[in-house]
């Protein structure tokens, strides 16, 4: 996307949130006439009635469709994880990114199932951030342009995007973030991840803790926090959020690491996401805290901790039954049915 082929300092990126779009308040108006016209009782069918008309409003159509949905998933490795946060060593997250690339993973069923294209994107896999407890993760640059790639990712012609990603110790990160941008106490944020162990959990809960104390005086603005904290893929994300919007793509979001990256965003301008729905609420501990704080209601829950954009592929089913209720059902003149008395 042009938004983001230059950009090339945080400021940039502080300009360009200052450009976000609205919502196309007419096609969300025909898409609530005709849900108010449709053969069913006023709000039988719920959240997808509202999915409906937050497809319209941000694809600025009416009516809103599903045919080209896109999966965009960042990978990036992460100092911190030389800490021992995880289960997993890092060399599992290129390893991870070849099991993509044979189709070997969740995604790639998933994507199969909804007829979407997936696309991944690596950042640096050989030259994690730093360890965030010696110092901050990137300089400027590397956030900024981790962010402009995340932006080359919102191609012309999708009609929404899932969006997700890959990196071991990534949920440390996360809760970072969530700990300097909201408060609270460290073990509030921090969870299980890939599965780790009560000692492992408290190694975690107590880097989130250092790392935060480390850098609160120069961590300024959320930016500052997702430079400090971050990684290259949870930079990427907010990249991507903020290039669907100038775009006027819907967004879904993934889990945990995924719902953070666009947290940053919102701590920012509290309308940052108005165009993004959370798929899932994930397993991870500090999830539903993300949640309430965004304002944020998810599609399902499962119990899903993977990552990977899986749950947001699970909920592009349910935008797909969206549209497909709202433009194919009948009206109650079309079908002869008597509407409300």
């Amino acid at each position: 996307m042009a938004e983001g082929d230059s950009i090339a300092s945080l400021d940039e990126v502080r300009a360009l949130l200052r450009e976000f779009p609205g919502p196309d308040l007419e096609a969300g108006t025909a898409a609530a006439q005709r849900q108010a016209e449709l053969t069913k009782p006023a709000g039988s069918l719920g959240r997808l009635e509202d999915l409906a008309q937050w497809l319209a409003s941000w694809q600025g159509r009416h009516p809103p469709r599903v045919e080209r949905p896109y999966t965009a998933v960042f990978a990036g490795n992460h100092g911190v994880a030389a800490q021992g946060v995880s289960a997993y060593p890092a060399a599992v997250t290129k390893q991870m990114v070849q099991n993509f690339i044979d189709g070997g993973a969740a995604i790639n069923q998933l994507c199969g199932l909804i007829d979407a294209d997936l696309r991944v994107y690596e950042l640096s896999l050989d030259q994690p951030t730093l360890d965030f407890t010696q110092g901050p993760a990137m300089d400027e640059t590397d956030c900024a342009h981790a962010m402009a790639y995340g932006m080359s990712a919102v191609e012309d012609g999708i009609d929404v995007l899932a969006l997700g990603e890959m990196g071991i110790a990534n949920t440390t990160s996360a809760a970072a973030i969530c700990h300097a941008l909201f408060g609270g106490a460290a073990a509030d944020w921090v969870g299980r991840g890939t599965g780790i162990d009560d000692t492992t959990l408290e190694r975690k809960i107590a880097v989130v803790e250092q790392a935060v104390a480390l850098h609160r005086a120069t961590m300024s603005d959320p930016f500052e926090v997702l430079r400090h904290l971050g990684g290259l893929e949870i930079a990427a994300v907010a990249g991507a959020v903020m290039a669907a919007r100038m775009a006027r793509t819907p967004v879904v979001l993934d889990g945990f690491a995924c719902t953070v990256a666009a947290a940053v965003l919102h701590a920012a301008d509290p309308h940052a996401l108005d165009h993004c729905v959370v798929a899932h609420r994930s397993a991870e501990a500090g999830h539903q805290r993300v949640l309430d704080r965004l304002g944020k209601q998810p599609l399902l829950d499962l119990g899903l901790r993977l990552g990977e954009a899986s749950g947001a592929a699970l909920a592009i089913l349910l935008l797909k039954a969206a549209c497909a209720c709202h433009s194919g059902m009948a009206t109650f003149a079309e079908a002869g049915v008597s509407g409300p008395a």
